[in-house]
């Protein structure tokens, strides 16, 4: 592909900054929507994101940076979306010009609480996207080792092979390592899907649960996302695949995971509201768990984790007493 080829990323969250620093591997110039201008005059400035990964650094002349959703629009060829979710629509609502013919790559793990949708399944309802259109980006991968430049893998997945095999090249580099997938329901849903049984890893670990319980309790999540994606998606896929089980133990045992750390908190007696506050930071899983348990109501699979992880979550049930009750129900 050219050096030329015109990315733009929307988003300024960490993996935003990692999906930039990965493409200006590979591109003379990368498009970056920010809604901080306090953050844009500082990349150009200081040569790296001021809240988000500050390892990364960027030549500011590199990259064209919008404050305007519109502008960042308008200059991409490929979008690729790296927003939390439940932030997503009201970006999106700021629109005003067409999405039409772009290329658009998801990199969000959660569901659009306005649609209850996966990102893909929203654009292509909410905005006439043809799947053709749209890909995911999915892991194993956490953004803090992109910045570190440490060995990391992705999970470039469409219907569509061409632009898969685009976007593919537009991320490859000496320590970002990609593969090609055509499952691009399932492989979403499981991104979703990680980040609640990251949570309940952590809620585990503040409890007091030892190695022996979270291998158990993976065992278990990897198996529950199976039933789930399959009933929600029913195509040939190997849940062993790295998109699946290898980004679930990444993101259920990584010290860098966010729903874990959330988990953590829940588990030592947080409420929601002040475990966001001190985290300073958004865990899809939270949003996630609801959606899941929702989307389940009307699927009716074997679902014991993400029902647990609700009841804390939603209902403010005792997560030790919930937590007792699991153990009953995993084997």
């Amino acid at each position: 592909m050219s050096k030329k080829t015109k990315v733009c990323v929307i988003g300024g969250g960490s993996w935003a900054t990692a999906i930039v620093k990965m493409l200006s591997e590979n591109l003379s110039e990368v498009g970056w929507y920010m809604r901080s201008s306090y953050a844009i005059e500082h990349l150009k400035r200081h040569g790296h994101n001021p809240n988000y990964l500050s390892q990364a650094t960027f030549n500011a002349d590199n990259l064209q940076l919008f404050e305007d959703i519109n502008d960042a629009v308008s200059y991409g060829e490929f979008l690729i979306f790296a927003v939390p979710s439940a932030f997503l629509q009201s970006e999106l609502d700021k629109l005003q010009v067409s999405l039409t013919n772009k290329k658009i790559f998801s990199a969000i793990k959660g569901i659009v609480p306005e649609s209850g949708l996966i990102v893909g399944e929203h654009f292509h309802k909410k905005f006439t996207i043809p799947y053709d259109n749209i890909g995911v980006i999915t892991g194993p991968c956490h953004a803090e080792e992109v910045a570190m430049e440490r060995l990391s893998y992705l999970t470039i997945a469409s219907h569509n092979e061409n632009i898969a095999q685009q976007m593919s090249v537009l991320l490859s580099s000496e320590y970002i390592k990609t593969t090609i997938s055509d499952d691009i329901i399932g492989t979403e849903y499981a991104a979703m899907l990680k980040n609640i049984y990251a949570l309940a890893a952590g809620i585990a670990h503040a409890l007091g649960y030892g190695d022996n319980f979270q291998a158990v309790l993976m065992s278990n999540a990897i198996r529950e996302m199976k039933r789930f994606t399959k009933k929600v998606w029913n195509a040939k896929r190997n849940i062993n695949n790295s998109a699946y089980l290898g980004d679930l133990l990444v993101t259920g045992y990584s010290i860098f995971s966010r729903n874990r750390t959330f988990g953590n908190m829940i588990g030592k007696g947080y409420t929601v509201k002040s475990a966001m506050m001190e985290m300073q930071m958004v865990a899809e899983g939270y949003y996630a768990t609801k959606s899941a348990y929702d989307i389940n109501q009307n699927n009716k699979t074997r679902t014991p984790i993400i029902d647990a992880v609700y009841h804390i979550l939603y209902e403010n049930k005792d997560p030790k007493k919930e937590f007792e009750i699991l153990t009953t129900l995993l084997d």
